[in-house]
């Protein structure tokens, strides 16, 4: 008999649980980041305090949220995904663990009271991504899935922003940082985008059964919703006060809000399992408005900034890591009250942040506290549910 923390594969030696499957260990360790980095924001809020050779606080913060919690859910995606797209083996053992020490080296690198030096820490930083997608590269092109390689081309973007932000950070190219954080924030929506118009009215019409039979994508409304989130790249990267990004970003926040009405979410309300994912994209038209208002009315930057972020982002992130943690680990597909706690509390930290910007002077530091509290107990619990999940053998006694 295996040892708790133990698994035997039928091809070859025992294999740690938790290195048998990417989103085993990245599912887990987002919402160890997404816990861990926004206390410590926190703690930078309430007591001032911050090392005088680091980059800037905030920079710091936008920098972990996006390539520590953000970019370790996606790695934990697409290395279960592209499995089941190419029919070929995870990438599981020592390969997993090479690129699970690659994130979390990276982590300690740019934190900054390490007090490593910024060339070598932005090597250090910078390595996870390439590797994530040399990884993912063979299966993909091995078994000719050319329409989903274009995730390959995603990370590689993602690896170009994160480069952006490390030349800024050395000093080396002035502007890079704004520069980096636009392209990796439109990377991600463009992943959510693309991803996203996968699973929803999958998911949604499979759980609904009958009552989903309306629910559809429409072909006219999905390649201008995917080319208006493209072209706002490059906009909100060379431009992002103009009013032409300001148009694009109201022409793409309609594309997503039509889009979104045809997957019918108002009919999964007595699931939460899926009312969240339609949540959480409600999220991405409501951000790209926020952020068309910017460019054309003066709103606050923050506000779309932290709707995409904290409302769209986080909430699908907490919403594909519950669901596909059951699921890859046989479990029935239902979720418990501590999960819909999460959920909720989600939601509150998303409302409260996006509106913090534009709330009385007075306000303001209590909308903050508070939406931090609300995601960090929302990220709490999601742990305190789903880490016995993905450090336990599967419920079917199946290998994965």
């Amino acid at each position: 008999m295996s040892s708790p923390s133990l698994a035997g594969r039928d091809d070859g030696p025992a294999i740690p649980i938790l290195f048998q499957y990417g989103f085993r260990f990245f599912f887990l360790f987002s919402g160890v980041a997404a816990v861990g980095l926004l206390a410590a924001w926190l703690g930078v809020l309430v007591t001032g305090e911050w090392p005088e050779h680091a980059a800037g606080a905030s920079a710091w913060h936008a920098h972990e949220m996006l390539f520590g919690m953000v970019v370790a859910a996606v790695a934990g995606f697409l290395l279960t995904a592209v499995p089941s797209w190419t029919g070929t083996k995870a990438v599981s053992g020592a390969p997993l663990m090479a690129l699970a020490a690659l994130w979390m080296a990276g982590r300690v690198a740019v934190f900054p009271w390490t007090g490593m030096p910024e060339a070598v820490a932005a090597v250090i930083d910078i390595a996870f991504l390439p590797g994530l997608g040399i990884a993912l590269a063979r299966p993909l092109v091995k078994a000719g899935k050319w329409r989903n390689s274009a995730f390959l081309i995603l990370i590689g973007l993602l690896t170009a922003a994160n480069l952006l932000i490390h030349l800024d950070w050395l000093e080396m190219l002035d502007g890079g940082a704004d520069a980096g954080f636009a392209l990796g924030l439109g990377i991600i929506l463009m992943m959510v985008t693309v991803i996203g118009g996968r699973i929803l009215p999958a998911f949604t019409r499979n759980g609904l059964g009958k009552a989903g039979l309306g629910v559809r994508s429409w072909p006219m409304v999905e390649r201008p919703t995917l080319v208006l989130t493209l072209a706002l790249i490059p906009a909100t990267m060379v431009a992002p006060e103009s009013a032409i990004t300001g148009l694009i970003a109201l022409a793409a926040a309609v594309a997503h809000a039509v889009r979104l009405a045809g997957w019918q979410g108002w009919k999964a309300w007595r699931s939460p399992i899926l009312w969240i994912l339609h949540v959480g994209y409600l999220w991405v038209p409501v951000a790209l408005t926020l952020r068309g208002l910017h460019a054309l009315a003066g709103l606050p930057a923050a506000s779309g900034t932290h709707a995409m972020t904290v409302g769209a982002f986080a909430t699908l992130i907490l919403a594909v890591m519950s669901r596909a943690s059951l699921g890859h680990t046989g479990r029935p597909l239902t979720v418990s009250r501590a999960t819909v706690a999460a959920y909720v509390l989600l939601t509150v930290a998303a409302v409260g942040r996006t509106a913090s910007p534009v709330l009385p002077v007075d306000w303001v530091w209590a909308a903050l506290q508070w939406s931090g509290y609300a995601w960090v107990t929302a990220f709490a619990l999601y742990l305190v549910a789903y880490a016995p999940v993905l450090l336990s053998p599967r419920a079917d006694g199946r290998p994965g």
